[in-house]
């Protein structure tokens, strides 16, 4: 475990934070421009059509031709706003989602010492042992959960002060959905806490890698963090503060230009964040051994902590690379499934996540309590089966999609009434593959 590896801090430590933080905030703004393109070339292939392809090389240069013409359109600001609070609103939407990827580990331990003789003479560099993350924080995962929470702030706010019921709706359901989400989804953090036995990412990850990966150790807490997750950046099927069906837009309706572009930065920075956050959580990081030590000791093979730069990259190389698979579920989830209305939205959260996230939390800690904690896909086999067979004498209200009848309909007449649904005309009873003359021109269209 890395808390019984003495780290050297210090200055050495502080350098190594601001060069990931530098580097990593370049990559997460170049993955927020480029992530736009993949999710429009994403859509393309699932719906059998050609996404953006004009501008440079096989499209590569659509991102800086989206990005000038935000910065080209005309800034409008509408009648009765409240001009602070409408520029304030998106400020507080991107600086929570920018703050939020610091605490998490892009790779393991750099031993200073590995480096080359020139560069450790050049910046006077001794012994050392640094991590290679933003910050270096034993309670990260709090810190990450606590500020990712503020963006609820920026979209509320950005919906009240544009001075229009559509934005103002929209705001409302932000605000209701996120805070909704985030009981299920400290729940869903509390098993991994538990199972770990620490809030330091750095140990959730080598639990992972001691053990198994935790989608497979708690497959239901993960399936129920990773929809958390979505309703937090609030992506579809749980984009109902947009619902441009409903509400225009939604809490970005009246904004437009830059002001406009931040809002969507901020939710692909979330997006981002949120899946790196799961990989670190539930794919065990930069680890490339999903069965860890369930499984015979020969088997028990993965990459180590501590190591020189060239290791420190391949774990880099790992975890970026999870993280945009993640990022592409989430893109293909937009295009799969339909939006969820609003009290189905609401009723997903308290009557069935909050439930089962709180029966996976007692698992959990019975698991911790007993010292078996290395069995707990057990206990989610356990849970599963739990809630597959109280779910049938649970409370159910009526389906809300049930045919209401509706005097004069045909499908539902009146006691006394004869009514005939089948068609009675030849042309329609007819199942020929020949298109009969009598229905008159056929089109060739």
């Amino acid at each position: 475990m890395t808390s019984l590896i003495p780290l050297t801090g210090g200055l050495p430590q502080l350098i190594t934070n601001v060069i990931v933080i530098v580097v990593m905030i370049h990559i997460l703004l170049g993955g927020c421009a480029y992530g736009v393109m993949l999710e429009r070339k994403l859509s393309a292939w699932m719906q059998d059509r050609v996404g953006p392809n004009r501008v440079g090389p096989r499209g590569l240069l659509q991102p800086l031709a989206d990005g000038l013409k935000f910065i080209m359109k005309e800034e409008h600001t509408p009648h009765g706003a409240d001009a602070v609070l409408f520029t304030l609103g998106p400020g507080l939407s991107i600086i929570p989602a920018m703050a939020a990827f610091v605490i998490i580990p892009w790779g393991g331990i750099l031993d200073l010492s590995t480096l080359p003789e020139i560069v450790k003479s050049t910046l006077g560099i001794g012994p050392a042992l640094v991590k290679i993350a933003g910050a270096n924080l034993n309670v990260g995962v709090i810190y990450l959960i606590a500020i990712t929470s503020l963006g609820v702030y920026g979209v509320a706010l950005g919906g009240w002060a544009s001075n229009s019921k559509f934005s103002f709706l929209g705001g409302l359901r932000a605000s209701a959905q996120m805070i909704s989400y985030e009981i299920p989804m400290g729940l869903c953090l509390l098993c991994v806490i538990l199972i770990a036995g620490s809030l330091d990412p750095y140990v959730i990850i080598a639990h992972q890698q001691q053990f198994s990966w935790n989608l497979l150790q708690q497959p239901l807490v993960a399936i129920l963090f990773y929809t958390c997750m979505l309703a937090e950046s609030n992506r579809a099927p749980f984009d109902l503060a947009e619902a441009e069906s409903e509400l225009v837009g939604g809490f970005h309706t009246e904004y437009s230009s830059m002001r406009f572009a931040m809002f969507f930065l901020a939710e692909y920075f979330h997006v981002i964040t949120g899946s790196a956050f799961f990989a670190l959580l539930f794919l065990g990081g930069w680890s490339i051994n999903p069965v860890g030590g369930v499984i015979p000791t020969s088997w028990n093979w993965d990459l180590p902590l501590i190591g020189g730069l060239g290791l420190v990259l391949l774990q880099m190389a790992i975890m970026i690379g999870k993280t945009t698979l993640v990022v592409a579920f989430t893109m293909a989830i937009r295009w799969t499934l339909p939006r969820f209305r609003f009290d189905q939205l609401m009723k997903l959260a308290w009557q069935g996540m909050i439930p089962v996230a709180i029966l996976l939390l007692a698992a959990a800690a019975i698991m911790t309590y007993f010292g078996v904690s290395q069995y707990m896909f057990l206990a989610s086999g356990g849970c599963l089966f739990i809630i597959w067979t109280a779910h049938p004498f649970m409370p159910h209200q009526d389906s809300p999609n049930r045919r209401i009848p509706i005097i004069g309909s045909r499908f539902s007449p009146l006691s006394d009434e004869q009514v005939v649904t089948a068609s009675t005309h030849p042309v329609a009873l007819d199942d020929s593959a020949i298109p009969d003359p009598r229905q008159g021109t056929m089109s060739i269209h």
